[in-house]
């Protein structure tokens, strides 16, 4: 049976080749991590640079997972995006993690740190999946992004939605959720596009 193609598949078909270079290259931290075959549904994994100034709001046990939903209106109308959990991804890496460590031995230059709580007794870390804190991401993964709202123009892409979360969170210095989280996630809907969310 054949896949339902977007009426814009071409494009998606040239964003997706792009991404699959850029991903390896000009886009250093972030993944593609699957896609289906109508290239309507991806799943980025997002790592962050951190520094002196973030590095306890996102450690390096923690990855992240971004959900891109194209929807049929795209490009004029911008994707649903939102953070997930992503067990199967972290239980692959920590397994891949586990195999390699354990013919691994410490070094000058490799060292294992077997006092740090995010290691095993072999030195390998232990992934979890977990929604990353910012002020303008909510605890079940919508985002309050200008990009997914008003600022959203069809000459807008895949890539440019990765960059600017990436960069959302590496210059972010607060450890906290937006201030109506709890009461948010309550009543949101599961597509953030249907929400009323605040876009910042």
């Amino acid at each position: 049976m054949s896949v339902k193609q977007h009426p814009f598949h071409k494009r998606l078909l040239k964003e997706y080749s792009g991404l699959l270079k850029s991903t390896s290259s000009e886009l250093p931290g972030i993944t593609l991590i699957s896609n289906d075959d109508s290239l309507i549904n991806f799943i980025f994994q997002i790592k962050i640079n951190s520094n002196a100034k973030n590095k306890k709001i996102y450690p390096d046990d923690e990855l992240y997972y971004l959900n891109i939903k194209i929807t049929d209106n795209y490009p004029v109308d911008s994707p649903q995006v939102k953070f997930i959990i992503y067990e199967d991804e972290i239980n692959k890496l920590s397994s891949s993690s586990s195999s390699s460590s354990s013919n691994t031995k410490g070094s000058k230059e490799n060292p294992i740190n077997l006092d740090d709580d995010d290691n095993d007794s072999n030195g390998s870390i232990k992934y979890k999946s977990v929604i990353p804190i910012h002020p303008h991401i909510y605890s079940n993964g919508h985002i309050c992004l200008n990009l997914l709202g008003d600022d959203w123009t069809p000459a807008c892409s895949i890539e440019s939605i990765l960059l600017s979360i990436q960069s959302m969170l590496t210059t972010n210095d607060k450890n906290e959720r937006p201030p109506d989280d709890k009461s948010y996630i309550r009543h949101a809907p599961l597509n953030p596009k249907n929400s009323k969310i605040c876009i910042s």
